[in-house]
């Protein structure tokens, strides 16, 4: 293994106390806050080093929650949504408490089932100025927001766009039970000839691109 600095070594890995899961460089992780009363903090493990007592430590690169960012969480902001910051910071593997994943958007919209080890990221984050990458996202139905895969969407067969029920004056039963779904722009046009089914699972076509809004 590579020295770093006399003393020190790189690790290829890290197995976590008390269990058998081991952490690679590039692994999302747990790790133990300094309040038990909030949830643990995820980071990316970016690399791990033993000095010559064999005390490890990992350097780490933080995924805030929306709540810990500058904005604060806003309505399209999904329960398991993080963003990978630009502050690193370097720990005692002890901290670490276990492994997780941290999907890309899409691949987190196809799960099936979402267990309490998975999340998904969609922006990068500057911690010092709350800026985000990318700073245009895809926004859908008439309130134009940013899809949140917690919520349920209703495709329109007429102009394939995607809606909030309550946004179209329905409940989610209400929503659920359609047979098919034309929003209030196309309901004034004759679809008597298109085979009408709506559905209601994540939006899956590019809709108009506008300008994310600043977070305040």
């Amino acid at each position: 293994m590579a020295k770093t600095k006399p003393g020190k070594k790189d690790l290829d890995s890290y197995t976590i106390q008390g269990t058998n899961k081991v952490v690679k460089v590039g692994d999302a992780v747990l790790m133990r806050p300094s309040d038990s009363e909030k949830p643990p903090y995820v980071a990316r493990v970016e690399k791990i080093e033993a000095d010559h007592r064999n005390n490890v430590r990992v350097r780490v690169r933080w995924y805030y929650r929306p709540e810990e960012s500058i904005g604060g969480r806003r309505q399209f902001h999904g329960a398991k949504e993080l963003f990978l910051s630009d502050h690193y910071d370097v720990q005692s593997a002890h901290t670490i408490e276990g492994r997780c994943i941290v999907h890309s958007f899409k691949s987190y919209t196809k799960l099936e089932n979402v267990g309490a080890e998975d999340y998904f990221c969609r922006f990068e984050y500057k911690a010092a100025t709350g800026a985000f990458t990318p700073d245009r996202v895809a926004v859908y139905c008439k309130c134009e927001m940013p899809y949140n895969p917690d919520d349920l969407m209703i495709q329109c067969e007429g102009c394939k766009d995607w809606f909030h029920p309550s946004c179209m004056g329905l409940t989610i039963e209400q929503a659920k039970k359609l047979d098919n779904f034309l929003c209030t722009d196309c309901t004034s046009v004759d679809y008597a000839k298109v085979n009408l089914d709506a559905s209601t699972v994540s939006p899956n076509s590019e809709p108009k691109v506008e300008p994310k809004r600043r977070k305040r």
